[in-house]
């Protein structure tokens, strides 16, 4: 060869050594220190995986950052949304990487492949409470489908990859609101409606009509689809399920007695999470069963009422792993119809994921039904500490930073996680 032909390749060496040098890579870090809006990042993530593009989710890494390709658009795009961003070259990346790939580390590299398709499960009518959501959803700008119960049964479920259930009653008794707001129009107006609905699908009773959307989402769970639920709509759901075939609900209800001895005809086999519970029999008592702790809670302050996030293995536990991200292991806790579950009532193969020890109870769960997965998060709203009926709505612009909120979009980006084969 000669000398200018080797002088050429050299030249063309160190030209592709500069490309590689100089390509980059966008991390959204997701630790407390350095991002700005938590929420709206996962925002910037669905958004990205919505063009066709690939995401690196880096479990356990300064928060649970993620990992995006460069370009003039997503930066504008985490420009315009307020989301921290930092530019990295490919090298830096690497060695990101690889430190993470370390087995001395609890940490590990998730592909996020495809935008899931996300439903809520929710009325279409105002109702007099706020679901948060759908308010996180908004605020992150993640697009979402709401459906109700004439889609579920007409087996619409399976074109989405995420559902949500909205503070629901599944077991016909209208969220056991009777005691304190059975002359109240909104209660009122709830329940003509829920009836004329039943009426409309084919159903003489509104527990029957909810017993069937419930079995229906059963199935879409066991067919491999994910389902996430907060307050009521955790235990009611495990109830309607349990109680299958018996007739729970009191005449102002439902029209008829229930059964007797209802709390012994239970079938705890067809539940998700719960075993072993207890029914709440008077129908004025603003509580659904001995699941929740909310009662039981004692002399609970708000400022002090916290729960602690399980830590997993990164690599061995990539599912708990993700749900569980955050910048801070202590979230604030915050009530609701369905606050917290009795440790006690929980199946052994449910992970709990979040608890309070002094309290006794678990305040986040998760577990697998079939092919698909499912997870109850207690509460409300969690940065509402009491959020009641007809409060304003959570302005979220005032917590772009809030760990409690974070847990619910983990769950929304969780479907999209490349799926590995199970350690053996």
């Amino acid at each position: 060869m000669s000398p200018r032909a080797k002088s050429r390749g050299l030249l063309f060496l160190v030209f592709l050594f500069s490309l590689q040098s100089f390509a980059s890579v966008i991390l959204i870090p997701m630790d407390a220190e350095g991002q700005e809006n938590h929420l709206k990042a996962y925002g910037i993530t669905y958004w990205v995986l919505s063009k066709q593009q690939k995401v690196q989710w880096l479990l356990n890494y300064r928060g649970g950052s993620f990992l995006l390709p460069d370009g003039d658009a997503i930066r504008k795009e985490c420009q315009i949304r307020g989301v921290s961003f930092e530019v990295l070259t490919d090298g830096q990346a690497e060695q990101i990487l690889d430190e993470i790939s370390s087995p001395s580390q609890n940490q590990d590299a998730v592909v996020l492949e495809k935008a899931p398709q996300i439903a809520v499960y929710s009325p279409k009518e105002n109702q007099p409470w706020d679901d948060a959501v759908t308010m996180v959803l908004t605020y992150a700008e993640i697009p979402y489908t709401t459906i109700y119960d004439e889609e579920v049964l007409g087996d619409k479920l399976a074109l989405y990859d995420w559902l949500h259930l909205h503070h629901e009653d599944f077991t016909g008794q209208y969220g056991r609101f009777y005691g304190h707001y059975r002359s109240a129009p909104w209660y009122i107006e709830a329940k003509e409606d829920a009836e004329a609905l039943a009426q409309k699908l084919g159903f003489s009773k509104v527990s029957d009509e909810k017993l069937a959307v419930a079995l229906k989402i059963r199935n879409y769970v066991i067919g491999g689809g994910f389902m996430f639920a907060m307050c009521s709509a955790t235990d009611s759901f495990d109830i309607a399920l349990a109680a299958e075939n018996v007739d729970i609900c009191e005449p102002m209800f439902d029209g008829d007695p229930s059964d007797a001895n209802y709390q012994a005809k239970l079938d705890f086999g067809n539940t998700f999470a719960f075993t072993n519970f207890i029914l709440e029999r008077n129908p004025l008592r603003y509580e659904f069963s001995s699941i929740d702790m909310t009662n039981r809670r004692g002399n609970v302050q708000k400022e002090s009422d916290y729960f602690s996030l399980m830590e997993f293995s990164a690599k061995w536990d990539p599912v708990p792993t993700m749900l569980t991200q955050n910048h801070t292991s202590l979230v604030k806790g915050f009530m609701g119809q369905t606050t917290a579950f009795t440790r006690d009532e929980i199946k052994p193969t449910v992970m709990v994921l979040g608890e309070n020890k002094i309290n006794g109870e678990a305040r986040y769960i998760h577990g697998i039904k079939g092919k698909g997965f499912f997870t109850f998060y207690g509460g409300h709203d969690p940065e509402d500490y009491q959020h009641r009926v007809g409060d304003p709505k959570t302005e979220l612009d005032l917590h772009p930073t809030s760990p409690g909120y974070r847990l619910i979009l983990n769950n929304v980006l969780f479907p999209a996680a490349r799926k590995k084969k199970q350690k053996t």
